[in-house]
C-alpha cells in the first residue's frame, strides 16, 4: 500500500525498463480515450505555451456563452493545471488578460473571459472550497469586475452559489438496502457465511473507493502525500483494518483445528470477493492470510486441505507483484461492470507516469502529453465510481464490521498472539533439529564432536557465552566468519553463508499500517537449505 508519509525521492521510483513498464502492454480504455483526445486537439498536442493554452479555452465560448468547440481541453487545462501552475496563478493570468481586453477595448473578448471563468466555477467549485489563495485572488477579479461597471460580468464570476452546495459528496447511487428482502442475517462471525461476508466487505469498500474525487487524486500528485488527503487516508486505513481483521480472526482461535477453520473460510471470502471482481480488498484478505503471524503457524497449517492451499497460492499468483503486477493486470483488463481496482498499483502507475515524463519539453513548451495521460488515467478510476455493486447491504452487519475493523495494533502486538498460539521454535532446522538431542537450545561439546568433520575451526572457537555449550547465535556467527575467511583462502568450505533479503507481508513499524512485500534480512546458505533470518 501507499505509504501515509510522503514519497520517497524520486530516483528511487525511476528504474524504467522495458520489461517492468507501468502499464500493461494491452491497450486500456485510458489509452484509447487518449489517442482520440490527442487527436482532437491537434497541433496542441504536440505541446503549446501556458498562454496558448489559457486563450485556447477562452476561444472555446461563443459570444452567448456557449461550447463551439469539444470541452476536452477546457476539462484537462481545469483538472490537471496544477501540474505547472497554482489555480491562483492561473486565474491571475486571466485577470491580466481581462485586464488587457478592456485596455484594448474588446468586449467580446473580455465576455469570453468571464464565460471561461464561469465554467470554471460551475464545473469544478470543489477547488474554490478547498484553495485559500484562489478564492482570494476571485474576490480579487471580482471587485476588478465590479469597479468597472460590468454587472453581466459580475453575475457570470458570482460565487455566491457556491456556498449554497453541499459540501459533503453525496452518493447519487446508493447500494439496494435489504428492505425487499426480509432475510435475517445472523452477526456472529461462525454463522455467516462466505457470500455475506464479501458482499458487506465490497460494500464497505465501495463506499470508501466512490469518496476519493478527482481532485483527491491530483492532489496526492501535487503534494507527494497522502497525509493531507483524508478521502484516500480512509481508504488505505480501511485495507489496514482488514488485513489486520483477518489475522485477529485466525488468531482468536484457540486451536489449530479451529484456526484452520477460520482460515479457509477467509479464502472462501477471498474466492466471493474474486468472483466480485473487488481487487482491492482480496489484496487485503490474502495479504492478511499471507503474513509470517498466520504462515509460521506450522500446526494450523496441518489441518488446512492441499485444495485450499492451492486456491491460496493461486490468488498469491493473481496478485503477485511479479512483472509489474502483469497477471492482475490482465485479470482487471478483462473486467467488465462493477470492479473496484488495487488501489496502490494504480496510484503506482501515476506516479511512475508523473514522475517519468517533464512538465516542459525542450522548447519551454507544456508538455500537453503528459496531462493527458494523467487525465484520463485519474478519469478512468473516477469513471468507476459510478457502476454500483450487484448486491444488497444489511445495516447492522455494515455497522458491526465497522466497528470490527476499526482496529489499531502493533506488528509486535500481532505477532504476541501468534506466538502465545503457537510458542516459536528457537532450534536452528539446519543444525539444533538433527543434533540438539536433549533440546535444550544449545548443542554440548559431546554433540558437537559427532559433526566435527563439517566445521573447519575448533569447539572452544565457538563456545564464547556458555562453558561447554553452544548457542544459536554462536552457531550463526561461526558460519559467518568461516565463510568470510575460506572463501579468502580459497579453501573448500561446505557452506556460503550470505545475507539474504526475505520478502514478506508485514505491518508497519510506525502507523501498522499493512505492506505488502516488505524486506526482511537474514543469512542463507546457497548450496543448500540452511537458513536463518533475523
Amino acid at each position: 500500500k501507499p505509504s501515509h508519509g510522503c514519497r520517497a525521492a524520486s530516483k528511487a521510483r525511476l528504474e524504467a525498463k522495458p520489461a517492468n513498464s507501468p502499464f500493461p502492454s494491452h491497450p486500456s480504455l485510458a489509452h484509447i480515450t487518449q489517442f482520440r483526445m490527442m487527436v482532437s486537439l491537434g497541433h496542441l498536442a504536440k505541446g503549446a505555451s501556458l498562454d496558448d493554452l489559457i486563450d485556447s479555452c477562452i476561444q472555446s465560448f461563443d459570444a452567448d456563452g456557449n461550447l463551439c468547440r469539444s470541452n476536452q481541453l477546457l476539462q484537462v487545462m481545469l483538472t490537471m493545471h496544477r501540474i505547472v501552475i497554482s489555480s491562483a496563478e492561473l486565474l491571475q493570468k486571466v485577470i491580466t488578460l481581462y485586464k488587457d481586453a478592456l485596455a484594448k477595448n474588446s468586449p467580446g473578448l473580455c465576455l469570453k473571459i468571464c464565460y471561461f471563468v464561469r465554467y470554471w466555477i460551475t464545473e469544478f467549485w470543489v477547488m474554490f472550497k478547498m484553495d485559500a489563495s484562489l478564492t482570494d485572488t476571485m474576490e480579487e477579479f471580482q471587485e476588478l469586475v465590479k469597479a468597472k461597471g460590468e454587472e453581466l460580468h459580475c453575475r457570470l464570476i458570482d460565487t455566491t452559489q457556491i456556498n449554497a452546495r453541499d459540501w459533503s459528496r453525496k452518493l447519487t447511487q446508493r447500494i439496494k438496502s435489504n428492505t425487499s428482502k426480509k432475510r435475517k442475517v445472523s452477526l456472529l462471525f461462525d454463522h455467516l457465511e462466505p457470500e455475506e461476508l464479501s458482499e458487506h466487505l465490497t460494500y464497505l469498500e465501495f463506499k470508501s473507493f466512490r469518496r476519493i474525487s478527482f481532485s483527491d487524486y491530483q492532489n496526492y500528485l501535487v503534494n507527494s502525500c497522502v497525509k493531507e488527503n483524508p478521502t484516500m487516508e480512509r481508504s488505505i486505513a480501511l485495507c489496514n483494518g482488514i488485513s489486520q481483521w483477518v489475522q485477529l480472526m485466525v488468531l482468536s482461535r484457540p486451536t489449530p483445528q479451529l484456526r484452520a477453520e477460520v482460515f479457509i473460510k477467509f479464502i472462501q471470502v477471498a474466492q466471493k470477493l474474486h468472483q466480485l471482481q473487488n481487487f482491492n480488498t482480496l489484496m487485503a484478505v490474502i495479504g492478511g492470510l499471507c503474513h509470517s503471524s498466520i504462515s509460521r503457524l506450522k500446526e494450523t497449517s496441518s489441518h488446512v486441505p492441499h485444495e485450499i492451499n492451492k486456491v491460496l497460492g493461486e490468488m498469491t499468483e493473481l496478485l503477485s507483484s511479479s512483472r509489474n503486477y502483469d497477471n492482475y493486470r490482465r485479470a482487471y483488463g478483462e473486467c467488465t461492470d462493477f470492479k473496484i481496482p488495487i488501489l496502490g498499483v494504480h496510484l503506482k502507475d501515476l506516479i511512475s507516469l508523473y514522475e517519468a515524463m517533464p512538465d516542459y519539453l525542450e522548447d519551454g513548451k507544456v508538455n500537453v502529453h503528459k496531462l493527458l495521460a494523467l487525465y484520463n488515467h485519474i478519469s478512468e478510476l473516477v469513471q468507476l465510481q459510478e457502476v454500483a455493486p450487484p448486491l444488497e447491504a444489511n445495516k447492522d452487519l455494515v455497522h458491526l464490521l465497522t466497528l470490527s475493523l476499526d482496529l489499531y495494533y502493533t506488528e509486535d502486538e500481532i505477532y504476541e498472539l501468534s506466538y502465545a498460539r503457537e510458542p516459536r521454535n528457537h532450534r536452528a532446522p539446519s543444525v539444533f533439529k538433527n543434533y540438539d538431542h536433549d533440546q535444550d537450545g544449545y548443542i554440548s561439546q559431546e554433540e558437537f564432536e559427532k559433526i566435527a568433520a563439517s566445521f573447519p575451526f575448533s569447539f572452544c572457537v565457538m563456545d564464547k557465552d556458555r562453558e561447554g555449550l553452544i548457542s544459536r547465535d554462536e552457531i550463526t556467527a561461526y558460519f559467518m566468519r568461516a565463510s568470510s575467511i575460506y572463501s579468502k583462502l580459497g579453501l573448500g568450505f561446505p557452506h556460503n553463508f550470505q545475507e539474504t533479503t526475505y520478502l514478506k507481508p508485514t505491518f508497519c513499524d510506525n502507523c501498522a499500517g499493512f505492506l505488502w512485500g516488505v524486506i526482511k534480512q537474514g543469512y542463507r546458505c546457497k548450496g543448500n537449505k540452511y537458513s536463518e533470518s533475523r
